[in-house]
């Protein structure tokens, strides 16, 4: 068994894992990260923007894992844990010459389905320039100013996938699992239709645990207890912020929130089109009339934005106990339901059109992208970033705030960072590994030592007993457990034929002769096919030869010799003068009269007697008569 590490981010998963003839990708998330490194692309031009000093792409490029390491053709199942990590799909799906099947809950297909459509529409509704390839050339790359000339394998940056090729990919997507080996999803508790998984043979098993949370937020709870039993545990997807806790993030979110309204400003959100967002409208559900912000407008803008909400409150399967209940009232169980019914919550496809007309301030606007390079939230940075009075307030870890904001500066709009990251911190699953107790956990490389900036804090990193496997970008790693038992079925009339043999009460023993028949990883005893008589010869043949009798099988022996039972047996025939010597395997036994020595052992007895046949015969016998012949 081995595995693939195809990406360096430990939120953002690819990992391919070979097992029992089968090769599965375990998650195919995309590193939007690079694009911090480009200009924002606005909506329409931007003087300021185009006056930056600095060299300009004329693609937005996003970076792309290494896949030289495996053939994408090869890989027979994806599995797919959350929608956060199906947004590389279609580059791996397509023009690849993969054949194989996809794996995702309902509802992280559908959501999945959301944020790449929005993504593709950030992309392609932006007027851009013919595409710039020439500096991905090394020694061009050289000249470029930082951190571009430092990148990694830039020739491997793509472009963003169309929505051909998105709906290319999601057709390959199925629902129902079958196959060599078992694969069963179990909530993670993390995102809606959030999942774990297990993959498991008859006698292996496998847990592969990605993006997972133990708080009571609005997905269904995370299944620890089918964890258990793991022969190995992937590991990944833990929190990028494990210092900062989500519940004090979010008083601290609506407190700003709440400071900057009532000083007459504008709040800007940049957030996914789901996931954090829920939690946020429905902490704001409860917190605008506390605070005296029911007459603010909230709206939430992205060309998914009505879908995303939609959705929310279809997928009640895969909701919280308490959310699941509402639906049987019946009420929906998002509170967002209701701002939109009361005009409190308005959401819109993009700033034109209705938005335009019916915009007011002061507003708090939730809106995409996260990494303020594309989306309509490039628009309001333009439009607020030269006031004092408004506020953005970043909610989602993934990208570097600061980074994010170089383009803007200078900036006089206040910048507060509350990153709401629910998966699961080292406290947490240090917990959770000493309750599954696995026999071997795989993470990677960063979780086993702590972070650069917090080298003294030992309690941000996984200490255990033994230690983890850690794998790194790019590396192959054995699995620490081989395959000892593998399931065989027998045919109907092989069965009929054997002759069970009682080896003690209640369990009996046959031996069988047979072909084995293996297929698709399924193993079948049939009966050995006769061979096909001789055809007639015309010549005749002087002596008639007869076929050679065939000789019965030599019996199979089971069962041990025991000292006492076999001691009183030799001296029941003359034998009185046995020493006995006790060694690690078992006993020898030394028949000194005879000068004979008899080894018994757990596996096996030995009879050493030079020059005398009868007398070895006759101990053989005596031994035998303990033993059950098959």
């Amino acid at each position: 068994m081995k595995l693939y590490c195809l990406s360096g981010h430990p939120t953002l998963p690819c990992n391919v894992l070979k097992f029992k003839s089968t090769t599965i990708m375990l998650d195919c998330g995309l590193d939007t990260t690079s694009v911090l490194n480009f200009l924002p692309l606005p909506l329409v031009h931007s003087s300021r923007l185009s006056k930056l000093p600095g060299w300009v792409s004329k693609d937005g490029t996003i970076n792309l894992e290494k896949r030289e390491l495996l053939d994408l053709s090869t890989i027979d199942v994806i599995l797919i844990s959350n929608y956060h990590c199906m947004m590389a799909l279609p580059y791996i799906t397509e023009n690849t010459g993969f054949t194989g099947t996809v794996y995702a809950t309902e509802p992280t297909l559908q959501i999945g389905r959301l944020l790449m459509e929005e993504l593709v529409n950030f992309m392609e509704r932006v007027p851009k320039p013919p595409s710039a390839t020439c500096w991905k050339n090394k020694e061009i790359q050289r000249q470029l100013p930082g951190p571009l000339k430092d990148a990694v394998d830039v020739w491997m940056w793509k472009k963003c996938y169309t929505m051909q090729e998105v709906n290319s990919a999601l057709s390959k997507v199925q629902l129902e699992l079958f196959g060599a080996v078992q694969v069963s999803p179990l909530s993670s508790g993390y995102s809606l239709g959030s999942s774990n998984w297990t993959i498991q043979s008859h006698h292996e098993k496998v847990a592969y645990v990605s993006g997972s949370s133990l708080l009571t937020t609005h997905p269904q709870p995370m299944d620890q207890s089918s964890l258990k039993n793991s022969d190995v545990l992937i590991l990944t997807g833990l929190t990028q912020m494990p210092t900062a806790n989500p519940d004090g993030m979010l008083g601290e979110f609506c407190s700003n929130l709440a400071m900057t309204i009532r000083a007459g400003g504008n709040v800007l959100v940049p957030c996914y089109s789901s996931g954090v967002i829920y939690d946020l409208l429905e902490c704001l559900y409860q917190f605008i009339d506390n605070a005296n912000l029911g007459t603010t407008p909230f709206y939430f803008i992205s060309p998914v934005a009505n879908s995303s909400l939609e959705f929310s409150q279809i997928f009640a399967e895969w909701l919280c106990h308490v959310k699941q209940s509402k639906v049987y009232l019946p009420e929906p169980p998002f509170p967002h339901a209701e701002l939109i019914q009361t005009n409190k919550l308005k959401h819109y496809p993009s700033i034109h059109g209705d938005f335009s007309n019916e915009f007011r301030q002061p507003c708090v606007v939730f809106t995409g992208h996260p990494s303020l390079r594309f989306g309509d939230v490039v628009h309001f940075m333009e439009l607020w970033g030269k006031s004092s009075l408004n506020t953005i307030i970043f909610t989602e870890p993934d990208f570097n705030y600061l980074d994010a904001l170089a383009p803007y500066q200078p900036l006089s709009m206040k910048c507060i960072y509350c990153p709401i990251d629910t998966r699961l911190n080292f406290l947490q699953v240090s917990k959770l590994l000493k309750e599954v107790q696995p026999l071997h956990v795989v993470c990677p490389e960063q979780y086993t030592q702590p972070p650069v900036s917090q080298s003294h804090r030992s309690d941000l990193m996984l200490e255990l007993k033994p230690p983890p496997m850690p794998y790194r970008r790019c590396s192959v790693l054995s699995l620490p457990f081989k395959r000892r038992y593998e399931r065989v079925y027998i045919m109907p009339e092989l069965a009929n034929s054997l002759v069970p043999s009682e080896v003690k009460a209640g369990v009996s023993v046959a031996t069988v002769s047979a072909v084995i028949h293996s297929k698709d990883n399924k193993h079948t005893l049939q009966s050995v096919p006769k061979p096909p008589p001789a055809p007639p010869s015309k010549k005749r043949k002087r002596v008639l030869e007869e076929p050679p009798a065939a000789q019965s099988p030599k019996p199979l022996l089971s069962g041990a010799v025991p000292l006492e039972g076999f001691l009183a047996t030799l001296q029941k025939h003359g034998i009185t003068e046995v020493k006995v010597e006790e060694t690690p395997e078992g006993h020898i036994l030394h028949l000194q009269e005879q000068d004979t020595l008899i080894q018994l052992d757990e596996d096996g007895t030995h009879i050493i007697c030079d020059n005398n046949e009868p007398l070895r015969t006759t101990l053989r016998d005596l031994a035998l008569r303990f033993l059950l012949k098959l």
